[in-house]
C-alpha cells in the first residue's frame, strides 16, 4: 500500500500547523488508495543541522537524523503543511528537509499552505526546494487564509471549497508516488 506522510511544517508554539495537518489526515484517512499518517517536527527534536557532512553523502552520523531519515524513508509520498513565515517556509521546516537527501528522492509532493495570502510564497519556495531534492511536486495545493478559513487567525474553520482543493491535491500526490514507485525501487 502507498504511504504518504503529512508533515507538520512547524514548531511554533500555538502553531496552527498541527490542526491544518488534522484536517488533512481526517479528508485523507475517508480514502482507500493508500494509508495516511501525520508527522509531525516536534516528534523529532531536530536541532540546526548538526551533521558533518552534505546530506547527499548519506553518512548521517546523529541519532535525530538516523530516526528522521528512517521514518521519511518508509514514505512514499508526502503532504506538507506549512505557513508562511516572513514570505517564506518556517525555518523548522527547512531545517528538517536540509538534514537528510536520499529518503526525499523520487517521491511526490503536496502542498497545503496557510497565511495572509494562503502560504503561496512559502509553497513557491518549497516547490524549489522539492526540485533540489529530487521529488516530484503537484500542482494542485491548498492555499488556506487566515482571513477566510480561521476565525480570529488561530481557530481553523476551513471554507467548503477547501476540502475540494485538498481532495485534488491528495488524488495527484497518490497517482504520482504510485508512478515514481519504480524509480524508488530501482
Amino acid at each position: 500500500m502507498t504511504k504518504i506522510g503529512i508533515i507538520v511544517g512547524s514548531t511554533r508554539p500555538g502553531r496552527n500547523a498541527e490542526a491544518v495537518a488534522r484536517w488533512v489526515y481526517e479528508v485523507a484517512a475517508q480514502r482507500t488508495d493508500a494509508e495516511f499518517e501525520i508527522v509531525d517536527l516536534l516528534d523529532y527534536k531536530l536541532p540546526v543541522l548538526d551533521e558533518a557532512y552534505p546530506a547527499t553523502m548519506g553518512n548521517y552520523s546523529q541519532p535525530h537524523t538516523r530516526a528522521w531519515a528512517e521514518k521519511i524513508a518508509s514514505l512514499d509520498g508526502f503532504v506538507i503543511v506549512t505557513g508562511e513565515y516572513n514570505r517564506s517556509v518556517p525555518g523548522a521546516l527547512k531545517n528538517a528537509i536540509d538534514f537528510i537527501y536520499a529518503e526525499w528522492n523520487n517521491k511526490a509532493v503536496g502542498f497545503v499552505g496557510y497565511g495572509s495570502v494562503g502560504g503561496a510564497r512559502a509553497v513557491e519556495h518549497l516547490r524549489g526546494i522539492a526540485g533540489e531534492m529530487q521529488m516530484a511536486d503537484v500542482r494542485s495545493q491548498v492555499a488556506l487564509s487566515l482571513f477566510t478559513d480561521f476565525e480570529n487567525f488561530t481557530t481553523f474553520k476551513p471554507a467548503d471549497v477547501q476540502r475540494d482543493t485538498l481532495v485534488t491535491t491528495l488524488d495527484q500526490v497518490v497517482a504520482w508516488a504510485k508512478a515514481l514507485a519504480p524509480l524508488r525501487a530501482a
